[in-house]
């Protein structure tokens, strides 16, 4: 083999696509042949393994990517174990000329891309990891001390002021693949669901891969963007992007995002108040990747530490009856079962039961990370950490720790009619609305005529309202006087 014929290794990491790819562009460029890879990492320390949920969705989105590349003439291999070590074997096997991957920002991923630099190193092959997960650099937006910003509203004018994000790349017409190397299939990782397949039925929910995310795209624009900023409130509304998924498995970049709604918004001027809003949604995935890069331990660790010394209580019974919807509050059993139904649940709700479940509850905020991070589909480690440590008001940006959603009263106001919790709590479906989302206010004969039996068919509310909101202000206030 000449130096010229020495492959590429492009390693496909959570950039599962093959438009606006700036590593693989590269690669390609480099006139080498590519070798495209997939590494299912199971041996790098203090990795987090993909839920249950996003194990589903990352085999689907990998079957589409190999689907992509198999019809370009190439195969995408695929191995499985320490990701440091299967791409060190498999670059001897082919004596590559380099190793080129999309950066990644979670806790163990510096660790593992500073070894790989080093064996490449001392290998003489090069290692290149490229932009291609965020719109801006964790490096390159940072208050006027040369910190990282710890409150969003700057951090965002910050990153509107900066240079435009470069317009996408098309994804290449050809690519000149390496042949002949072998490994696992799809199937072999074990990631979908058996005895029982839970999620069967998911294949008509959500279209994982590369070809879903454009169409979820060009269903939103066409569909909710002229009506987002009130609309993305309501949880009966269709009226969000539903692209969270397809962001945190790379099927589509921000870059595609930001100038696909810039577009939209040239043309249309008139809908530059909700472009803008929905891109401060993409500005707030970008922050929360931000902290977790500056503050590696934010998954694990109030970002505030006098909350180390919060007094959770921690009840068991609560928890699994918030987890299966089961509490008495009808918009948070909705949202609860909603998620575990279909692997995912409206943002406004995610506010709503995780304050539910760290404030009327006082369970701690990692039981319920830990929860979504094995039902959601969309489950980001940055995404959710930043977002349930700002609801619970240990978190960067937090929202005051006295801001506790009145779970009814958010019922009320952003599903009126009740027809988000009728979908998700049929048992409720005829009580009227004026009861719906508060089920335990209703008379005797209305909950007859409904045919609703509280503490039987539906449970009764597992604390109220006032009591636990006063007995986490308590709580609060006692480790704000330590």
């Amino acid at each position: 083999m000449t130096n010229a014929e020495q492959p590429i290794i492009y390693w496909f990491r959570r950039d599962l696509r093959l438009d606006d790819l700036p590593g693989l562009q590269a690669a390609i460029a480099s006139g080498r042949p590519i070798l495209p890879c997939y590494i299912h990492d199971t041996g790098t320390p203090g990795e987090w393994a993909p839920g249950a949920a996003s194990c589903w969705w990352l085999h689907h989105s990998l079957a589409a990517l190999a689907s992509d590349i198999t019809a370009l003439g190439g195969e995408l291999v695929i191995r499985s174990g320490s990701a440091l070590n299967e791409l060190v074997r498999l670059a001897e096997e082919i004596n590559a000329a380099g190793i080129y991957c999309s950066r990644d920002y979670a806790p163990w991923s510096e660790g593992l891309e500073h070894d790989l630099y080093q064996d490449c190193d001392a290998s003489g092959r090069e290692f290149k990891r490229f932009p291609g997960v965020l719109l801006f650099e964790p490096e390159a937006v940072l208050n006027q001390s040369g910190q990282p910003f710890k409150v969003f509203t700057p951090f965002w004018k910050a990153c509107l002021r900066a240079p435009e994000p470069r317009s996408p790349v098309p994804a290449p017409a050809s690519i000149y693949f390496y042949p002949g190397v072998t490994g696992a299939d799809i199937d072999d990782l074990e990631l979908l669901p058996r005895n029982p397949d839970w999620a069967a039925h998911w294949r008509d929910l959500w279209q994982p891969g590369e070809a879903g995310a454009r169409n979820q795209l060009q269903a939103f624009l066409t569909r909710a963007i002229a009506n987002y900023s009130e609309g993305r409130n309501h949880p009966a509304q269709d009226a969000t992007s539903r692209l969270s998924a397809h962001m945190h498995f790379g099927e589509i970049s921000p870059r595609q995002l930001w100038h696909a709604l810039r577009s939209l918004q040239d043309h249309n001027p008139e809908l530059t108040a909700e472009v803008d809003k929905f891109l401060s949604q993409v500005g707030w995935r970008e922050f929360s990747h931000h902290l977790l890069h500056h503050f590696p331990t934010l998954p694990e660790k109030p970002f505030r530490p006098g909350f180390d010394e919060f007094p959770w209580l921690g009840s068991p019974t609560a928890l699994e009856a918030w987890q299966h919807g089961q509490t008495g509050y009808p918009i948070v059993d909705a949202g609860m079962r909603e998620l575990w139904q279909t692997g995912y649940m409206h943002n406004r709700v995610r506010m709503i039961v995780a304050s539910f479940l760290t404030k009327h509850l006082l369970i701690p905020w990692r039981a319920g990370e830990n929860w979504f991070w094995d039902t959601l589909v969309d489950a980001d480690l940055a995404n959710n950490a930043a977002g349930w440590q700002w609801v619970a008001g240990s978190g960067a940006d937090a929202a005051p720790y006295f801001r506790i959603f009145n779970p009814t009263l958010q019922g009320e106001r952003f599903d009126s009619e009740g027809d988000y919790v009728r979908r998700w709590v049929p048992e409720l479906a005829a009580l009227p609305t004026r009861y719906i989302h508060e089920p335990a206010s209703a008379p005797a004969e209305i909950l007859a005529a409904a045919d609703v039996e509280l503490g039987d068919t539906y449970p009764l509310p597992l604390v109220d309202h006032r009591e636990a909101r006063e007995a986490a202000l308590a709580a609060y206030r006692s480790i704000r006087a330590a």
